[in-house]
């Protein structure tokens, strides 16, 4: 049951040029700068920061795909004795010596994001890896932070973060709902 939204299509929009702006001041441009969404809407989230960074620097910044279904330690948790759906990874250019910004839409436990550097490193050895994320709800299980964070949203453990984007749901928006007990 939806309790409250938080961040409606202006709200995201600002935050996403913020973090934009961020990344392209952390890094003193975008060379040497890939932009990887974990999917699903990681990746939406990634495209957008694409187009604002070349907006502002006139210059395209790699995106990537990257499904970390596989990388998952919650996997046999989460299928209940079903084959995992992998939805494939892609990511157009050698990350080697590169900068990887992750993008995602909630970070919460921290899970998802080490099973994403993990396929990263799978994939080459990058100089650096950096994370964005639209939403900041705490309740880290491993030693994780954000570099760049769309919202803070301090939630309780029975709550869950709910974002929707135009892309796959029809509408931008992001809400808390009461969790089913």
């Amino acid at each position: 049951m939806q309790k409250a939204k938080v961040l409606d299509e202006k709200a995201i929009n600002r935050a996403l040029t913020r973090i934009a702006h961020e990344i392209i001041e952390r890094n003193k441009g975008i060379d040497h700068c890939v932009l990887v969404g974990i999917k699903t809407r990681g990746v939406y989230l990634a495209k957008r920061l694409a187009e604002r960074i070349e907006k502002i620097e006139d210059i395209n910044i790699p995106v990537g795909e990257l499904d970390i279904t596989l990388y998952r330690d919650d996997l046999t948790q989460k299928t209940e004795d079903k084959e995992p759906l992998v939805k494939g990874s892609n990511i157009p250019i050698d990350i080697t010596n590169k900068k990887i910004i992750l993008v995602d839409d909630v970070l919460y436990t921290g899970r998802t994001v080490r099973a994403a550097m993990d396929a990263i490193v799978d994939n080459g050895r990058p100089a650096q890896i950096q994370l964005a994320v639209l939403v900041d709800r705490g309740h880290r299980e491993l030693p994780i932070r954000a570099d760049y964070v769309g919202k803070n949203i301090p939630t309780s453990n029975s709550e869950k973060i709910v974002v929707e984007l135009t892309e796959v749901d029809s509408l931008d928006q992001v809400t808390i709902h009461e969790k089913n007990s």
